[in-house]
């Protein structure tokens, strides 16, 4: 029998212990979907997203580049708490100024230089440098075309001149066509001469299949943190005046009176702006929550890749079990809740939905790729970029810059988290888009074999069983041969 139109487990398989979502596997169900296309990722937590996706609100991690790729996407990046007010807000503005179907940029002048093309080359998965004059694209300069020459050398004398360009409006199946025919993989768009933005052969089918998450004004969704200290009040007016669609609360520890009353502030002054909250891991987290105002609940203590808060506490909790149960009392209160960290593969993203949960959190899975907020380093030939715990030595440090020497080094003797990890880009998916492809693609195959076209539906009709860590590794890929 099903509870109350919610996930099972296969009878007799559901432990008494609480599970990870390596525990736990999806079983198979009679489906009339047929095809990953016929299911609607829209999440039914009314923030306005249309996948799945946040990137959590890491300072290494979600900027504005981030930001605005994947809300074109359709997903939300959170930007984070240790940001001030005045730097989100022309970051929020910049992103709202985005197109929702190009990229932005890369511009440079034919008198820049090849050492200036090859250090911002790698800030965008495009792969281009436009080189204007007067805002029309006179030239374009891609990594190839860099190579083997002096890093002073000037971009006019390296550069594509004349290049392919694409009128704003084109058809996607034309832009595709277009450039498949010219065997290029992006270029850029003008409205008459003036440059409009980038777009690139695995842009334009994107585009045909994700929808954009933007407000009523049709610009791409913000997010932005606040903490519990302070006058947290004003900062989430501050953030409310710059723009911010949505709200997150956010402390390593929700479910304390210091948190409650800070969300009971900002829920004050965000009038209908959705307002998420967390982090917690039990029911009575959730409800307390709720009631104090809570739109949305962040579910997740210890699971994150940077998170060091288990083996220094041994406080949290394994997190399939937090989120369905967290979930199941927010959707008796009319709420939901986001899985915050813990998600390795696109199978847990899957379960975190099949638990309950409306919305996942990404963190360190995100940290290697173009769009990410830190610099590219280089490692024998392999590129990656430095990530950190937002508990780690060095967020504390960035977040108490304003304090005294002694409240700094004070504060910095009680430390969570890694603060200095190498990402590595991967050759296959260096940009964000390429993880979401293939996340969406995960969730969305998930759903089909669920027999479900929603994100709701595909909690309502998921059987899950629970494996040993030998079931785990029986599913895992073998590259090699045995």
């Amino acid at each position: 029998m099903r509870d109350n139109g919610a996930m099972r487990f296969l009878e007799g398989s559901r432990p008494a212990h609480d599970l990870t979502y390596s525990d736990v596997f999806m079983v198979p169900a009679r489906s009339s979907v047929g095809s990953r296309l016929e299911v609607d990722l829209t999440t039914p937590d009314r923030v306005g997203t249309t996948i799945p996706i946040v990137v959590a609100n890491m300072t290494a991690i979600s900027g504005r580049r981030m930001a605005e790729t994947v809300a074109r996407r359709g997903g939300l990046a959170v930007l984070p708490q240790d940001i001030p007010a005045d730097v989100v807000a022309e970051v929020v503005s910049w992103v709202k100024t985005r197109h929702p179907v190009y990229d932005t940029p890369i511009t440079l002048s034919p008198t820049s230089t090849v050492g200036e093309a090859l250090s911002l080359l790698t800030k965008r998965a495009h792969g281009i440098v436009v080189v204007v004059e007067g805002g029309s694209p006179v030239g374009v300069v891609t990594d190839g075309q860099c190579q083997g020459v002096d890093r002073f050398t000037q971009l006019s004398e390296v550069m594509t001149r004349e290049p392919l360009t694409i009128p704003a409006g084109t058809d996607l199946p034309k832009i595709f066509d277009v450039l498949s025919g010219e065997r290029i993989s992006a270029a850029p768009v003008v409205e008459g001469d003036r440059l409009v933005g980038v777009v690139t052969k695995k842009g334009a089918l994107r585009s045909a299949i994700y929808t954009p998450a933007v407000n009523e004004d049709g610009q791409l969704l913000t997010s932005a943190a606040v903490g519990i200290n302070g006058d947290v009040a004003g900062k989430a007016s501050a953030l409310l005046a710059a723009g911010v669609d949505v709200l997150v609360v956010d402390t390593a520890h929700g479910h304390q009176e210091k948190a409650i009353e800070a969300l009971r502030a900002v829920r004050a002054v965000a009038g209908p702006v959705p307002v998420v909250a967390g982090n917690v891991v039990t029911a009575q987290g959730t409800r307390d929550l709720i009631e104090a105002g809570a739109d949305v609940v962040k579910v997740g203590v210890g699971p994150g890749a940077m998170c060091t808060t288990r083996m220094m506490t041994g406080v949290g909790r394994p997190q399939f079990s937090a989120v369905e149960e967290c979930a199941a009392e927010a959707r008796s209160l009319g709420k939901h809740v986001w899985a915050d960290g813990g998600v390795r593969h696109p199978r847990d993203i899957a379960l975190a939905l099949a638990a309950g949960a409306a919305n996942v959190m990404v963190g360190s899975w995100f940290a290697g790729t173009y769009e990410s907020a830190g610099d590219v380093h280089e490692d024998g030939g392999r590129l990656y970029k430095e990530s950190f715990g937002m508990a780690s030595a060095r967020a504390v440090k960035a977040r108490t810059a304003t304090q005294s020497g002694f409240e700094r080094a004070r504060a910095g003797l009680f430390e969570e988290g890694i603060s200095s990890s190498r990402m590595y880009l991967d050759p296959q998916r260096p940009g964000v888009e390429d993880l979401i492809d293939q996340i969406v693609a995960g969730v969305r195959s998930s759903c089909t074999y669920a027999g479900a076209r929603t994100v709701d539906e595909l909690h309502e009709r998921a059987v899950l069983g629970v494996q040993s860590s030998a079931g785990y590794d029986e599913g895992r890929p073998l590259p090699t041969s045995w």
